[in-house]
């Protein structure tokens, strides 16, 4: 008679961990709905009804003691509730992955690092955790402006209580949308514009985020791509000459990158590879 085997130690974390996050969430959602009804009580107490045969007076409010519940996001001194925005920071925490793959030059500094390794002829070292620790880092550096930008225009005012939400959002974006306009080229606007089956904007500001973040991503990678290219040929060169120097001897049996690979490494440390890859890709975002 066989026995159904238990699920798997990992099955199980990964129930509790789903289990965990729907609990968080539902809490959350508990908490913002409890503190936006809370904001649009009265603190002078229930009205007392009133009697429907007395005269109306013009200038009384259309609706005394509140007949209707309004719900409000804004707290006192009109900032925004503090449920509310754990919301929204565990919202944008959720999204934190694809905001930066799509709208940070992680992308494209990451590949780049990628390709380095691959041209050196190291498949594992520096691992992958070292190299999206480093992209991560230097895409912070590189988004700063943008970032502080963001801060000051939308989200402290917006913290402050002085804009809306969707008055933060616009302001928002615009830090955003200069960044990408300026690093992405027309041709990849006009491809994606050709794509979505839409007629080309009058101006690249008027791009819609919807076409203009595809065209970005399309850039970049075509920038790092045209980066790995011009890293890759010395090292090229370098294998190239050792094939040839071991057919020459007649080695044939022994793999030639077991005889390039220190030289190559010798080179990189030499021309002082890696401080000269990072300045590139800094100094990419600040020319423009």
């Amino acid at each position: 008679m066989s026995v159904a085997a238990a699920p798997p130690a990992r099955a199980r974390r990964l129930a509790l961990l789903v289990l965990a996050v729907l609990a968080g969430v539902a809490l959350v959602t508990l908490l913002t709905a409890t503190g936006a009804l809370a904001d649009t009580q009265d603190p002078a107490g229930p009205v007392a009804p009133t009697d429907p045969t007395a005269p109306v007076d013009p200038s009384a409010p259309a609706n005394p003691g509140g007949a209707g519940v309004a719900v409000s996001i804004n707290g006192p001194n009109d900032a925004p509730n503090g449920a509310i925005v754990t919301l929204l920071a565990v919202t944008v925490l959720a999204v934190a992955p694809s905001l930066l793959l799509m709208l940070t030059s992680f992308t494209k500094i990451f590949v780049v690092l990628a390709l380095t390794r691959n041209a050196l002829g190291l498949t594992t070292v520096p691992p992958n955790q070292v190299l999206a620790g480093l992209a991560l880092f230097l895409s912070i550096f590189v988004m700063g402006p943008v970032l502080g930008s963001i801060n000051d225009v939308a989200l402290q005012p917006f913290l402050d209580g002085d804009i809306t939400i969707s008055t933060a959002v616009e302001l928002g974006s615009a830090p955003l949308r200069e960044f990408l306009l300026a690093h992405t080229r027309e041709e990849d606007i006009a491809l994606m514009t050709r794509a979505a089956g839409m007629d080309n904007p009058a101006e690249a500001a008027l791009t819609p985020m919807g076409t203009l973040v595809p065209a970005f991503m399309i850039s970049e990678l075509r920038a790092a791509f045209v980066i790995g290219f011009v890293v890759f040929v010395p090292f090229l060169i370098i294998d190239l000459v050792t094939s040839a120097a071991l057919m020459s001897m007649g080695m044939m049996m022994l793999p030639p990158v077991m005889v390039s690979l220190p030289f190559k490494i010798l080179l990189f440390v030499l021309v002082d590879g890696w401080g000269l890859i990072i300045t590139a890709l800094v100094t990419s975002y600040q020319a423009t």
